[in-house]
């Protein structure tokens, strides 16, 4: 079964990130990462990938009926090379040679099984995950527990306050900050940052953790967009607030839930919080609305933010 997280690759030497578990009209919805440029992958941003995919291997580019949104898919039959982070992670970790990016990995997968982690339930995403990985790459870790992955957030508060591993330094903050290029200010995106514990330093490298529910059923309800808003409510459910899609449910009177589909707003707020949400409205055919934040790939205008008193 293919994952979010995974990569595929197809025969004309392209690599696009799953972004939803399961198939759509037998096609698998994702989103073109990397391309092959003689020996070596080349990293796309989202206007190179459409206007490549546009131009050269229209194909792929998809209108989703049931998210409403266009991106990228791959037909199953098209699919040349499965890329799965939990086996790239065991043959690392098996490698007699590694490059300095692996063995910083190396270092900190063996901080965390000092706290007996599960590595069955971890994976490496992201550049590792297709050996394309450049001397400053960050790392990705994916878990694959819920368990695990908030132990892991609790094992990295300790490692920090250790000094085993460090907090990001201002300009790791500002380099993330102008990648996400959010809606937030530079100090609200930080300070919601700084408290998830789900990025570090291990060697002067960043890594990151996030979490993927490998049994969680796709989601098929059909939405409908119904316009932009931006409302205020209070979180009353959190418990869902690292999966992909994130999804927060609010106390409000018209609207059940918040979900996000970008990875700036995972993890943004707690149970109990008030938050200000600015997205797009969404209703079911059953009449159920919900607010999605990042209904295109880069957010643009779309927020969570927790409302200090």
């Amino acid at each position: 079964m293919l994952l979010s997280k995974d990569f595929i690759e197809t025969p004309e030497g392209l690599v696009f990130a799953v972004v939803m578990s399961g198939t759509e009209q037998n096609k698998i919805l994702c989103f073109l990462r990397y391309i092959k440029e003689g020996d070596r992958w080349l990293k796309v941003d989202t206007l190179q990938a459409n206007t490549l995919l546009k131009q050269h291997y229209p194909d792929y580019l998809h209108y989703s009926a049931v998210l409403d949104a266009h991106l990228h898919a791959v037909d199953i039959s098209k699919i040349h090379k499965h890329h799965q982070p939990r086996k790239r992670l065991h043959a690392i970790l098996q490698a007699d040679s590694l490059d300095v990016i692996e063995a910083d990995l190396l270092t900190l997968v063996r901080l965390l099984t000092h706290y007996n982690v599960d590595l069955t339930q971890v994976g490496v995403t992201g550049s590792l995950l297709i050996s394309a990985q450049k001397h400053s790459s960050d790392i990705d870790l994916v878990f694959y527990d819920r368990t695990t992955f908030h132990e892991c957030r609790a094992i990295l508060r300790q490692l920090i306050a250790e000094n085993k591993c460090q907090p990001l330094h201002e300009q790791d903050w500002q380099a993330s900050y102008d990648r996400r290029a959010c809606h937030l200010s530079y100090s609200d995106y930080v300070w919601h940052e700084r408290r998830k514990y789900n990025k570090a330093l291990i060697n002067g490298r960043k890594f990151d953790l996030s979490f993927m529910n490998e049994f969680d059923a796709p989601d098929e309800t059909v939405y409908q967009k119904c316009g932009a808003i931006i409302v205020q409510a209070r979180v009353v459910d959190d418990a869902l607030a690292y999966d992909y899609p994130a999804a927060f449910k609010i106390d409000h009177a018209d609207i059940s839930s918040v979900v996000c589909f970008t990875a700036t707003y995972t993890g943004q707020a707690i149970k109990g919080e008030m938050i200000e949400i600015a997205g797009q409205v969404e209703q079911s055919s059953e009449g159920i609305k919900r607010i999605v934040v990042g209904s295109t790939r880069e957010a643009q205008g779309e927020y969570i933010k927790v409302i200090h008193a």
